[in-house]
């Protein structure tokens, strides 16, 4: 199940936060005024994440280099129970 938590979260119930990352395998996704803001999950799970990225990614990039083509990132959705 996604868990999804304030910002705030991360000093008033940290420990919660790092036992469910680092124990129960979860990925916690963080909110700033109702918007999406951060992701954290634990080290192994990022490492194997971008393990197989990293190849496609650079790959991806000195493309995108060479074509001059730009993406752009528009503002964070709204995250909601909804969503779910």
């Amino acid at each position: 199940m996604i868990q999804i938590k304030p910002v705030s979260d991360l000093q008033n119930d940290f420990s919660t936060i790092e036992n469910s990352i680092l124990n129960e395998g979860q990925t916690i996704y963080l909110t700033k005024n109702g918007y999406g803001s951060m992701v954290m999950m634990s080290l192994d799970e990022f490492s194997k994440l971008t393990e197989k990225t990293d190849d496609t990614f650079q790959r991806d990039t000195e493309e995108n280099r060479r074509s001059g083509h730009i993406e752009i990132i528009s503002r964070p959705k709204k995250i909601t129970d909804e969503d779910d």
